[in-house]
Order: structure tokens, then C-alpha cells, then sequence
């Protein structure tokens, strides 16, 4: 089992973003239609659909609103075409950054992105730019209060994880994409609470921020997350406790 992971407070500042974003429900409902579009509108055999369900409920989306965001992936009921758009860039300090979109209008979101990139200290980069630096992922995250290090290590390894993270309140259990499913399930069968379930890009290598640009960094995440083109930023910077303190965050 890994100990504290050195993306940990990368995931803590993504999880506070979360809670606060603009327009939270229009992202969800975007998250489904394009889960929807991608893989069918039966969460049984979507398992992306069913994250996003999921994390829908947990968020108090109402359930006719996550209904018609499903029949307008699946083309039941008409409404806006989303695509699917990534944009890569640069933060201060060299940071990589990892900009995933659904938009209606592909002109009127590069636009976007780059002008926000621009003010805040960072730059938009040619596809494949930083790509390289991040990996496709599958987490599960487990309260320590919930299970024993054994029991879950055991089962999760047993299911196919990679590997069991902790740090002071949770373990994460981390899975290739294609094992992702049958590690879930398994915890799930094992009876064992899950906290969240999630695909994400995890960074490759980290940027070790000083206090100056990681002021700029986290206003760059913060801008862009609250783009409503915007689904998610994933970044690989670094920021020690005692920074991120003294800035705020």
C-alpha cells in the first residue's frame, strides 16, 4: 500500500472547486448527455451514465432533470449537440495543464480558454503538448472508518486494482480504466461504503510550486472551472501544507 500521495493536495483543491462551481447542475446534466450519447442511456450497461447518475444524486440534481439529461443523450427528446473538446496548456511555473470541455460552439470555447489563459499567468498549447504527462485512471475512495487496510487492500487487489493510497482520512483505491468496473463492484459486494467513484487523468510528474505562482495557479483553476463550457481541469502542479495556507486555499 502507497502512503500520502503527492497529488493529494491537487485532489483536496479539486474537491473544494467542486462543491462551489457556477452552474453546477447545467455541468452534471452535460456530464450525463455525453455519457448518455457515448454509451446508451441504460446505466446498468453505461458505467460512465452510472457515475454520473451518481454523482448527480449526490449533488441533489432533481430526478427529472437527470431523466431528460439521459433521454437528450440518447436522442429521446431533442435539445443542444455537445462535443467532447480537450485543450492543453501551460500554467506558471511550467505547470501541465488538462482543460476538458463540452460545448456547442467549438470557436466560441478555444476562445474562451485561451483568453483565460492569458490573463492568469498561463498559455494554451498545441494538442499532444502535455497530454503525455497525465494517465487515465479509475479511483475509488473509501473512509478509513469504514474498513480495515487488509479488508480493503485485499479485496481490491484480488478485483485487479493497482494500488491502495491513503492519506489521514480516506483510502483510494486506484484501477486501470478497464479494470475500473469489476474493482468497484467488488467493493461494492464487500459491503464496504464507497465515498466516490470516478474516472480522472492523474498527472505523470509534478511542478513544485513557491507561493507567487501558486497564488496564480489555483485563480487559473478556479476561472477556468467556472467556465460553463468547462467539465473538468486537471493540473500537475505540487503546493506544499503551509503554502496553500498562506494563500487561502
Amino acid at each position: 500500500m502507497s502512503g500520502h500521495s503527492k497529488w493529494h493536495n491537487i485532489r483536496l483543491r479539486k474537491g473544494a472547486q467542486d462543491a462551489k462551481r457556477g452552474n453546477l447542475f447545467t455541468k452534471l446534466a452535460k456530464e450525463i448527455i455525453m455519457a448518455a450519447k457515448a454509451g446508451g442511456g441504460n446505466p446498468d450497461a453505461n458505467l460512465r451514465l452510472r457515475l454520473c447518475i451518481q454523482k448527480a444524486r449526490e449533488n441533489s440534481m432533481p430526478a427529472d432533470n437527470i431523466k431528460r439529461s439521459v433521454q437528450r443523450g440518447t436522442g429521446e427528446i431533442e435539445g443542444a449537440v455537445f462535443d467532447e473538446v480537450v485543450y492543453e496548456g501551460y500554467g506558471p511555473g511550467g505547470v501541465a495543464v488538462l482543460v476538458e470541455c463540452a460545448t456547442d460552439n467549438k470557436n466560441r470555447t478555444v476562445a474562451n480558454i485561451r483568453n483565460l489563459f492569458n490573463k492568469h499567468g498561463g498559455r494554451l498549447g498545441e494538442s499532444g503538448s502535455v497530454a503525455y504527462r497525465f494517465r487515465p485512471i479509475g479511483i475509488v475512495t473509501v473512509a478509513k472508518s469504514a474498513t480495515d487496510e487488509d479488508t480493503l487492500f485485499g479485496v481490491a487487489l484480488d478485483a485487479g486494482a493497482e494500488d491502495v493510497r491513503s492519506d489521514e482520512e480516506n483510502y483510494e483505491v486506484i484501477a486501470q480504466p478497464e479494470d475500473f468496473a469489476p474493482v468497484r463492484e467488488a467493493i461494492e459486494k464487500a459491503k464496504i461504503p464507497i465515498i466516490e467513484a470516478e474516472y480522472t487523468m492523474e498527472p505523470t510528474d509534478t511542478v513544485v510550486l513557491d507561493e507567487k505562482d501558486a497564488g496564480v495557479m489555483l485563480r487559473l483553476i478556479d476561472v477556468l472551472e467556472d467556465n460553463d463550457d468547462v467539465q473538468n481541469v486537471h493540473a500537475n502542479y505540487d503546493i506544499s501544507d503551509e503554502i496553500l495556507e498562506a494563500v487561502g486555499a
